[in-house]
């Protein structure tokens, strides 16, 4: 087990060079791309600080039944890092030891981790009184064992936060796959089935939106009751909020933009629509990364390039609020896609 978690992290060190070194390049036909770090000095905002913890985000595993083209983690039904019950325990020792009081789950599919019921069960008795899980929906109707999750999260309270790229089949299979649409109908009309997403209910339900192309999110309210109509007259499905999410320049996306001859175009729209008011709401300044295996990072982007937290602390097993808190984010020119426009972080715009 070891020899094979080591040769993931270096194959995923590796390529985490390979994308910083295609970020950090500079040089565009059209001049250079200033820096972050330039930008942050411009409107006094350098070094951004992290602020007491209050969001436990944990990548319990890159495992998935889905392959999308955008997928920042490059997830996979191929994948096998799947986060361990020795793990899971010494997050929920940070859990109890700290003012946290959302933790927010992800992956891959976060349900497809084995041990994904016991953890959420136990964090709960820790004293977690917001919990997220990231879900994919068509993990929900994917295999008889996944289909009671509507019933599980009910239980416990899980505020689902559910991919959907559009409302139509066409958009959504490109972007997802063949046949994820009509999955994610049916999953959308199970959650409802048990109260989620319907007026007035305090089961949560929200979708989040990436576009599909080299283009930034248009605005996050217009477009949520865009969907909030479509979905209703066509399939009678209710949801609460849609968070629009910016698509970083990092892993299968990067890869994309550079194929497809767009990386260039991208970069200076994030940059022309940078804005200093999204910097004060940057998720990864009240929140830490924790990945499969336990190391520790900024942000789940942060995460993906291999960039850990600046602190001589560097995995959940050694946590020390003292050694975290008030630490310089580590930032690089990906970060431009958190402060675009009205700003992007897990939990959709920064700035109203």
């Amino acid at each position: 087990m070891m020899i094979k978690s080591l040769k993931q992290r270096e194959n995923a060190l590796a390529d985490s060079k390979r994308q910083l070194d295609i970020l950090s390049g500079g040089i565009f036909k059209s001049g250079e791309l200033p820096t972050f770090r330039s930008k942050l000095s411009e409107t006094n905002q350098f070094p951004l600080k992290a602020k007491p913890l209050e969001v436990l985000q944990i990548n319990v595993g890159y495992m998935c039944n889905q392959v999308c083209t955008h997928c920042h983690v490059d997830a996979g039904p191929d994948r096998k890092e799947i986060m361990t019950k020795e793990t899971m325990l010494h997050c929920l020792d940070v859990i109890k030891t700290t003012k946290a009081h959302t933790l927010d789950l992800t992956g891959g599919a976060p349900e497809m981790n084995p041990n994904f019921r016991w953890f959420v069960a136990e964090a709960s008795k820790a004293g977690i009184t917001d919990f997220i899980v990231r879900s994919n929906l068509t993990i929900l109707r994917a295999n008889k064992k996944y289909h009671d999750l509507p019933d599980f999260f009910k239980t416990y309270n899980v505020h689902v936060v559910s991919s959907m790229p559009h409302w139509t089949k066409g958009k959504t299979d490109k972007q997802r796959g063949d046949g994820v649409f009509a999955k994610s109908i049916e999953a959308l009309k199970a959650l409802n089935a048990v109260g989620y997403g319907m007026p007035g209910s305090t089961l949560r339900l929200d979708l989040v939106y990436n576009p599909s192309g080299a283009f930034l999110p248009g605005n996050q309210t217009a477009m949520e009751k865009d969907f909030k109509k479509a979905l209703l007259d066509d399939f009678n499905i209710q949801f609460h909020n849609l968070f629009a999410i910016t698509n970083l320049p990092i892993s299968r996306f990067l890869d994309y933009l550079i194929a497809s001859e767009n990386y260039e175009d991208y970069m200076y729209s994030l940059v022309e629509a940078y804005n200093p008011l999204a910097v004060k709401n940057v998720m990864c300044t009240n929140t830490l990364s924790v990945s499969w295996d336990g190391f520790l990072y900024d942000c789940d982007f942060n995460q993906m390039l291999q960039l850990p937290v600046n602190s001589p602390l560097k995995h959940i097993s050694d946590y020390q609020a003292e050694l975290l808190e008030g630490r310089n984010i580590v930032i690089s020119q990906h970060c431009y896609g958190c402060t675009a426009g009205s700003g992007s972080s897990c939990q959709g715009s920064v700035v109203s």
